[in-house]
């Protein structure tokens, strides 16, 4: 297993235009923490506007495609997204052991 860091970019009016899709974007983040797969997930409190969303799996995929379907993306919330693998080495849920 690995990590992979999903970031989003926001525009600067994100919480506005959010707002009639929270709700289904909540739901896909937290069928994909039930999957084990989503890990955390939120917004930056400072500018720029942009969001972070840790994932767990074999590849990016999981990171990838929970973007391309997420409401968020879908109806022009994320105005760009990208996925980076991140390898995590310190703390209890490091997956690559040193």
């Amino acid at each position: 297993m690995k990590h992979f860091v999903l970031f989003y970019d926001y525009p600067a009016d994100f919480r506005d235009r959010r707002a009639p899709f929270r709700g289904a974007h909540l739901e896909a983040a937290n069928a994909s923490v039930a999957r084990d797969e989503l890990q955390l997930g939120g917004a930056f409190s400072d500018d720029p506007p942009q969001g972070m969303l840790l994932f767990k799996g074999e590849t990016a995929a999981v990171a990838e495609e929970f973007a391309k379907n997420d409401p968020y993306v879908k109806n022009g919330v994320v105005l760009s997204w990208k996925v980076r693998e991140w390898t995590t080495v310190v703390g209890p849920l490091a997956l690559t052991k040193v």
